[in-house]
């Protein structure tokens, strides 16, 4: 019957049917317009870009260039009032459901296209087809569904359009800058979110990614998956990828024990690696210890003191501002290991662009931590000074 369609699939067979069809578009966001246009963390094939454009339009209507410029100017005004979805400026409920509204009202702003839009496609396809009919890729989209899956190629073209709206609009750029867990310290709120990298394609690995924007690999730990870096590396292994960036390797060289400009710049290039070892080598072990001696009265203070003592600075509001201040007045060493990790930041935010008065800084920090007499963090002085831009030499 007309209404079963070509393929009359059983109920099962349309759920898988969506889903496959739902994660070729998540796909064709992660690698295409999130990591290629966006980010250029690396190079398709002629013939992979616009089979990814021509999919996106078919099943979203989004445009290359919008889309592209709305992501970088979040990236430069992540957490301001001129973030385009900011959940502190906008309200995580409306970043959270009417994610793809905001999206399309900051890709109707001229000086954002203008400013961030640039080395996006603009050939004759582009302009004469894509840009120009928005919402035609849309509507040929259904009547395929329409055709394959009968009255119920109604329902999987409907799943298929809200897909990214809900979980890239919506839940990444809402909930991956309120809730979830933070492997580094970056200076905007972003987070990961677990267990999605299947529905989402690695776009949950939400904090690695605004901690290494250019890099094509979002996971950082063995546990993290990321589904995106999983089909970049079958396009690389077909010849139709090339990637050109990823986290950078910490290297470390075990006997190494002065500093020098090698030092100064492996720990430069590799900050954010650095202080989430120092909130698990120092903070935290200080904190344990501290709270064992502290008095029951004011043990309550370090419950979740670790996170609290390692956040961006920027991102305390007053109540924890006041609970650090309430910390470090029960411990001097906590205290001591609070202002040298803000020390450290200082090291390379005042002097990056030298690197000899960052050696310099280098070495005045770790003289001040080995002058503490803190085990923790005159043992992460040490540990500094092995951090190398070249992997130690084989002794095969």
């Amino acid at each position: 019957m007309w209404y079963d369609g070509f393929l009359d699939p059983t109920p099962w067979q349309l759920i898988v049917v969506t889903l496959l069809l739902t994660h070729l578009t998540v796909v064709s966001v992660t690698v295409y317009l999130h990591r290629y246009s966006a980010h250029r963390a690396l190079e398709l094939h002629p013939a992979v870009k616009h089979a990814f454009r021509f999919w996106l339009w078919l099943t979203t209507g989004m445009n290359t260039r919008e889309w592209t410029a709305v992501h970088r100017k979040h990236h430069a005004c992540c957490e301001t009032p001129e973030d385009p979805h900011s959940p502190r400026y906008k309200g995580l409920a409306n970043v959270l459901w009417r994610g793809a509204e905001l999206y399309k009202a900051e890709a109707g702003n001229a000086e954002t296209l203008r400013i961030y839009g640039k080395n996006c496609p603009d050939d004759w396809i582009e302009r004469h087809v894509y840009s120009r009919f928005p919402n035609g890729g849309a509507m040929l989209m259904l009547l395929i569904d329409l055709a394959l899956f009968g009255a119920f190629g109604l329902s999987v073209w409907a799943v298929q359009m809200l897909w990214i709206p809900f979980w890239a609009a919506g839940v990444v750029n809402g909930l991956g800058h309120a809730v979830g867990y933070r492997n580094f310290e970056c200076r905007d709120a972003a987070t990961n979110l677990v267990p999605w990298g299947i529905l989402i394609g690695g776009e949950e690995l939400h904090n690695n990614h605004h901690t290494y924007p250019g890099s094509a690999k979002l996971s950082v730990r063995p546990w993290e998956f990321d589904m995106g870096w999983a089909w970049i590396r079958l396009l690389v292994l077909l010849g139709l990828a090339e990637v050109k960036r990823t986290v950078p390797v910490a290297h470390r060289v075990a006997d190494k024990r002065h500093l020098d400009m090698d030092t100064a710049r492996a720990i430069l290039n590799n900050r954010f690696q650095i202080m989430a070892h120092y909130r698990s080598r120092v903070i935290a072990p200080q904190v344990r210890m501290e709270a064992a001696r502290a008095e029951a009265s004011v043990r309550h203070l370090f419950h979740r003191a670790k996170g609290l003592l390692a956040r961006e600075s920027s991102l305390l509001e007053a109540r924890q501002q006041a609970r650090i201040q309430s910390l470090l007045e029960q411990s001097q060493t906590l205290r001591v290991v609070y202002e040298r990790r803000l020390a450290l930041q200082q090291v390379w935010t005042r002097t990056s662009a030298n690197g000899h008065e960052m050696l310099a800084a280098i070495r005045v920090w770790v003289h001040e931590a080995e002058a503490s007499g803190i085990q923790s963090l005159c043992e992460f002085a040490e540990h500094l000074k092995t951090y190398s831009l070249r992997p130690a030499p084989s002794l095969a």
